[in-house]
């Protein structure tokens, strides 16, 4: 599960977010910028987000 995938939330267009999930959270990047590096969230931060997007 530590592979980048597209986020089901991004939309169709060419802003969209990767997403890696692993045990300890998740990892999310700008598609446009991956050299930029990525945002590091906790399980909790992350099921949190995932709770209010939702």
């Amino acid at each position: 599960m530590n592979e980048w995938h597209k986020s089901s939330y991004s939309n169709t267009g060419h802003n969209c977010v990767e997403v890696r999930e692993n045990p300890a959270g998740a990892d999310v990047r700008d598609t446009q910028h991956r050299e930029a590096g990525h945002l590091r969230f906790s399980e909790g931060e992350w099921f949190a987000l995932l709770k209010v997007v939702r």
